[in-house]
């Protein structure tokens, strides 16, 4: 029995099963967009740790800036004592995000936590308890969050009772649209249904804050009309709601620009951040208009570990790879191959349907040969086993979980991207015998 199937053993004896392993490889170094298992096998990573890794594994300005933090001190508590990291990195976010206006910046460990404070902070600032998300909206696992979350399996089922005063607006999916309407004419219908919704299910002068995923991750990469972002925008204004971007998978560099919202030319009035944010250790940051971030009181917002420094210091090493590797015009051109590919397969197997990109953030939907486009979560099974079993990191997405999704590092080598991407052509062969 060699080291990965004796602790693949253990881990079936000892870790809960409750917990997912998409691949079931284990890793024992990691770089770029390589892992290597302790006997050597290679495997190539297209998830990215969900999209936590747009730098890649251990990138050497990264773990350089973690090495340099833990010499010096691991965590004092910023609710303590400051320290130089968490101050410069909210500095540099609320430079880099979207907004003429002046923003402060909190920090906290996961995307979930910063969800969660980022509705806190909008509660306080307005005065109102309720909670506008989307259909199809992925924001956490906490008991908040899960309930703003409307994918019911595998994340809300039997863990209710969920929170109050929290409500699903209706979010477009073109690609599902009625065939009898044109893009433009169901986008108009989704726009009015949005509007009626605040008519027939929660009153505005009531709502807090309404929080969107530029683009919805979990749902499987749906990408919203312009039109209709810019309406949910101008209508938060409208009626004083605070309007939250959670750009937590969506963020540094993923799109093609450093946030989604550039795409819409949106300016939220907080974003969430977080994943991709420090390049694989724990940390979420709220940046926004200093009035909301002001309006708790001091000790109202915080959290034994929130902002850690040596998480804050990567932080800061991601930002300047970012800029200095110039990630952004880099994840264009990866979505654009991985397009490529995707079609060419399009054109000789039925089961793949839509396929939906924005830079790099990349989805196939795999369906059935018929009219509805009917999900076909057996096949995309086929092609997500076949690869996780060959040497590719390969996830899937999407509400009938019949979506492939792509989050390959950022800094993926040609060499890397030309394997992974001959595996996944594998796979698709596989499934379509």
């Amino acid at each position: 029995m060699d080291r990965t199937q004796e602790l693949q053993k253990k881990r079936e004896q000892f870790v809960s099963k409750s917990i997912s392993n998409g691949n079931k490889s284990i890793a024992s170094y990691a770089r770029g967009a390589t892992i290597t298992d302790p006997e050597g096998r290679e495997v190539i990573d297209f998830g990215g740790a969900i999209g936590v890794l747009n730098v890649g594994h251990s990138h050497p300005k990264v773990t350089e800036a973690v090495k340099n933090q833990a010499e010096k001190f691991l965590h004092p508590g910023f609710n303590c004592i400051m320290y130089e990291s968490y101050i410069e990195l909210a500095e540099k976010l609320c430079g880099l995000t979207p907004g003429d206006f002046e923003k402060k910046a909190a920090f906290f460990n996961s995307g979930a936590e910063g969800v969660e404070n980022a509705v806190k902070m909008a509660r306080k600032y307005t005065g109102r308890a309720a909670v506008v998300s989307f259909k199809g909206g992925f924001h956490g696992r906490t008991n908040l969050t899960m309930s703003m979350t409307s994918k019911v399996k595998p994340y809300k089922n039997g863990f209710g009772p969920f929170a109050s005063d929290i409500y699903h607006a209706p979010y477009p999916n073109v690609y599902r649209r009625h065939p009898s309407l044109t893009e433009e004419e169901y986008t108009e219908m989704i726009t009015d249904d949005f509007y009626k919704f605040f008519i027939e299910t929660v009153a505005p002068e009531n709502v807090a804050c309404v929080v969107m995923e530029p683009i919805q991750g979990e749902a499987g990469f749906l990408i919203p009309p312009k039109s209709f972002v810019n309406a949910v925008a101008q209508f938060c204004k409208k009626h004083d709601i605070v309007f939250i971007a959670d750009e937590i998978q969506t963020g540094f560099g993923r799109t093609g620009k450093l946030f989604a919202s550039e795409h819409f030319g949106t300016e939220p009035d907080l974003m969430v951040v977080s994943k991709s944010l420090s390049a694989g250790l724990p940390l979420s940051g709220v940046v926004g208009r200093s009035e909301i971030l002001d309006s708790a009181a001091t000790g109202e917002i915080g959290g034994t570990f929130a902002g850690n420094p040596v998480a804050c210091a990567a932080g800061l090493a991601v930002l300047e790879v970012i800029q200095e590797e110039d990630l952004c015009n880099k994840a264009e051109k990866i979505g654009q191959k991985l397009e490529e590919l995707l079609k060419n397969y399009q054109e000789r197997h039925s089961f793949i349907g839509e396929i939906r990109r924005s830079g790099a953030m990349v989805a196939v939907e795999i369906i059935k040969d018929d009219k509805r486009h009917t999900p076909d979560k057996e096949t995309k099974n086929k092609i997500t086993s076949y690869a996780n079993e060959n040497g590719l990191v390969l996830l899937s997405a999407g509400v009938f979980d019949n979506v492939i999704r792509f989050l390959t590092p950022l800094v993926i080598t040609e060499e890397e991207l030309n394997k992974g991407l001959e595996i996944l052509g594998e796979a698709i062969e596989h499934a379509g015998k």
